[in-house]
């Protein structure tokens, strides 16, 4: 049986007494039926990972005890940021935790032209929180030590011109002649640009050139918005990374 995996960002120490986030604490109490004395992984974002046994369960909260920690880590050798615009329905939902797996370093929601949906104010902060709990499940369920972060959602055009630093720009588009496999290893960070349903529209598609973005395609069939991050991943850690 695998051992339960949780992320405790109270954690400090590599050894000593923490308690599980609410979150955290209901599924291990309450879907997992885990009792005192089982024995638990726990990280805490920041690198490395703890051998834990629960000391005590109560209504709301799990008490737990770090017996051992490993500076164990599974990142890739990629330092990929993903700029997805915001999809519709449950596409993000699927998006950012098959990102996580794949090894993305972190994420910036994009609100763009033709993205269906728009949020804004309080709704944007709480669907950040909302992905950003998704991401950390992600962690939990695929080993990896570190939490990648998802930003705001910004204006596409507006962290357009904001950006500075990576040296490669992508932006994937079903017209483009450059494939992924044309280009050099990168040998510093990248950014993968993702449109919406129905893609960048061309305002968007020419701004991203003139800040820097390669387009590049993924074979001659068109992806849709969900397959589109997912596959450029993959694709760029079997050229680049560790797969």
């Amino acid at each position: 049986m695998t051992t339960p995996r949780f992320y405790c960002p109270e954690i400090l120490a590599r050894s000593g007494i923490a308690e599980l986030p609410e979150q955290a604490a209901h599924h291990a109490s309450r879907v997992l039926r885990l009792q005192v004395g089982d024995r638990v992984s726990v990280f805490n974002g920041r690198g490395g990972e703890g051998d834990a046994r629960i000391m005590g369960i109560g209504k709301r909260n799990v008490t737990l005890e770090v017996v051992d920690w490993h500076a164990v880590e599974r990142e890739s050798p990629l330092q990929v940021l993903l700029a997805q615009a915001i999809s519709a329905g449950e596409k993000m939902e699927f998006t950012l935790p098959k990102a996580v797996e794949l090894g993305v370093g972190n994420i910036q929601p994009l609100a763009s032209e033709r993205s269906v949906v728009r949020l804004s104010g309080e709704r944007a902060e709480k669907r950040v929180a909302h992905w950003q709990g998704v991401v950390i499940a992600a962690c939990e369920q695929s080993g990896r030590n570190h939490v990648p972060e998802v930003a705001p959602i910004r204006p596409l055009l507006d962290w357009l011109g904001q950006q500075d630093g990576p040296e490669l720009r992508l932006m994937l588009s079903p017209t483009a002649e450059i494939r992924l496999r044309d280009l050099p290893k990168p040998t510093g960070s990248s950014i993968l640009l993702i449109g919406p349903e129905g893609g960048l529209s061309t305002t968007e598609a020419e701004a991203a050139q003139r800040y820097g973005f390669t387009p590049v395609r993924l074979g001659a069939r068109v992806l849709r918005t969900e397959t589109a991050a997912l596959a450029a991943l993959a694709a760029i850690q079997t050229l680049w990374g560790d797969y």
